[in-house]
């Protein structure tokens, strides 16, 4: 197998801030993402010792590949430049001028301000495979209180040292162990064609849309867990979402596919000559699997396969997914069911939706009670005592809300969620992890308002008891003058460490990561998303009702970590767009 070099990052391992009035709250917080490279980082999962898997976006000084763009090309950036600092539209937050330097930006050496021009033309061309393509997110692990990049199949482009950065990598675990797991894309590399007429162009192709991986030495070796052999011929997808100490491990892969056309479905972006394009089907099937591992791959796959079966004539996708599987060997996720429990005899367009499920014993259950009440839900974690967490959707107040629950699996016959109180009860929440513990972390939304439909409602991380049934904003842990707010939980250890994701005032950098200043010569500010880890110390609650609000509403300001949660937290469901066909 293939190994592959680690990027190294330089981390604040913990900031003075993270520091203060250590004796005025009850969690410490430690910057784990702090890296030079990355505007955002957010946290995944944490281990018994505190190491922790981080995902970060918006690299600066992000390689754009300037020898293999035409003249036509820096021209259209010029008047892309031009144009979008003309509109009404615009707002610009970064101070961005017009082309500062128009030769030095033909000869691969722009200014800070030309390279931004220079990406957002790359960027309007994703998915046009005769430009450099550019990748969602990038891996990390933090071992030691250090952070370094976590390359996965990525690989350098030709005649650089200098990763293609086109992959999209989703680190989403670290086991006791320290075995690292996720999913990765392949790196659109570049690749001369020959024309009909014996003219060359160059194209952009990759091998795989997604493949899930696991590490056994933290990184120097990476091993590619395939989908069946079936669809591997026309790529095929797979991801490894939770692995177990002892080596279980729970995700999806595709098992087949339908139809081959030019359609919209794409599995592989695979473009060899001007008239190729991506392989497509009307189709693909995913369902959930269940691994076990050892030091050199696989050992055992099983398709945990699907809840119901649709009736002959019904040419939709059927889909199901693994989030979690436990010591045990019991697995949860979702899959399709109908929204009828009770049906027996389905039509050919029977009503369906996602619901929660636990794959135990050969069988899939639906845990989700009476679905005229409850109409989508999702279980995301499960400890090894078979309590497992997620969230329900119901209509609360005339909204569709989700709202946290945990859930005995030991008795299938009998399994009922549990729905404690959180913020209040219009607060959309989702529970992300359990530990041993029983403690519960996730996160929920914290504002009784909505501005507008375009800025969704802020949200913090929460803790809850379920031995006390005790429910907490985890920022009531924190000191008053704490610079952070946690507003996502994503797992806990053994230890009560949660790690956890804060927004965080930091100054305002330019697309090669160098301080903009204002006009009068001062440093400016942005906020932005930080891996971090609370630390339980020895310290009393605040009453903070008399401090003032950390930060200010602005905007859209939660909008990015929305997004990026459906890239990071379900970017198994990035082909349920499928599910009406």
């Amino acid at each position: 197998m293939k190994k592959y070099l680690k990027s190294i990052l330089a981390l604040g391992v913990t900031s003075a801030l993270s520091l203060s009035s250590v004796n005025a709250a009850t969690y410490q917080v430690i910057e784990k993402g702090n890296v030079d490279l990355l505007k955002h980082t957010y946290s995944q999962q944490i281990n018994n010792a505190g190491e922790m898997v981080i995902s970060g976006s918006d690299l600066y000084d992000f390689p754009v590949y300037f020898q293999y763009l035409t003249e036509s090309d820096f021209d259209a950036i010029k008047n892309l430049a031009a144009a979008t600092l003309a509109s009404d539209r615009f707002k610009n937050v970064n101070k961005l001028v017009e082309i500062e330097d128009f030769d030095a930006l033909k000869a691969g050496t722009p200014t800070a301000n030309d390279l931004s021009w220079a990406l957002s033309y790359i960027k309007s061309k994703a998915n046009v495979f005769s430009y450099q393509q550019v990748g969602a997110s990038i891996g990390m692990i933090n071992l030691s209180d250090i952070t370094e990049g976590f390359v996965i199949f990525d690989e350098t482009i030709p005649e650089t040292t200098t990763l293609s950065r086109s992959t999209t990598d989703y680190i989403t675990g670290i086991t006791n162990n320290s075995w690292v797991y996720g999913s990765g894309s392949a790196p659109f590399l570049p690749t001369v064609v020959e024309g009909s007429e014996g003219e060359q162009t160059t194209q952009w192709s990759r091998d795989f849309d997604l493949r899930g991986f696991f590490s056994p030495d933290k990184g120097a070796t990476i091993i590619e867990v395939a989908p069946p052999e079936s669809v591997i011929e026309f790529g095929g997808i797979s991801a490894v979402l939770d692995m177990s100490d002892n080596q279980y491990a729970a995700g999806y892969a595709s098992v087949g596919v339908e139809n081959t056309t030019e359609g919209a479905a794409c599995l592989v972006s695979n473009a060899t000559d001007e008239s190729s394009s991506d392989v497509c089907f009307d189709r693909i099937n995913i369902n959930a699997f269940k691994w076990t591992f050892d030091i050199n791959g696989v050992v055992m796959s099983e398709n945990l396969g699907l809840v119901v079966v649709p009736h002959e004539d019904d040419n939709r996708t059927y889909a199901s997914y693994a989030q979690a599987v436990n010591s045990n060997g019991v697995v949860v996720g979702y899959a399709h069911a109908w929204v009828d429990e009770k049906e027996t005899n389905p039509s050919r367009g029977e009503n369906r939706s996602f619901y929660a499920v636990v794959y135990k014993d050969g069988v899939v259950y639906d845990f989700t009670e009476d679905h005229t009440e409850h109409f989508d839900s999702r279980a995301y974690d499960i400890n090894d005592e078979g309590i497992a967490v997620g969230h329900v959707t119901s209509m609360v107040n005339g909204a569709r809300t989700t709202k946290f629950y945990y859930v005995d699996t030991n008795d299938t016959e009998n399994m009922k969620m549990e729905l404690p109180d959180d913020f209040f009860v219009g607060s959309s929440s989702t529970a992300r992890a359990i530990n041993e513990n029983g403690l519960i972390v996730g996160e929920g939304e914290v504002e009784t308002h909505v501005v507008d439909a375009s800025t969704p409602r802020r949200r913090h991380g929460f803790l809850y008891d379920t031995k006390l049934d005790i429910f907490s904003d985890i920022n009531d842990f924190l000191s008053c003058d704490s610079p952070y707010t946690i507003i996502e939980a994503r797992d806990i250890n053994e230890n009560g460490e949660i790690a956890a994701s804060a927004i965080v005032k930091v100054p305002l950098l330019d697309s090669q990561g160098l301080a903009i200043l204002g006009d009068d010569g001062e440093e400016l500010f942005q906020d932005v998303v930080l891996a971090v880890q609370l630390r339980k110390i020895d310290g009393e609650i605040e009453d903070c009702s008399q401090v003032e609000e950390k930060f200010e509403r602005k905007g859209a300001g939660f909008g990015f970590i929305s997004l990026f949660s459906l890239i990071v937290l379900g970017f198994s469901r990035r082909y349920l767009k499928l599910k009406n066909k």
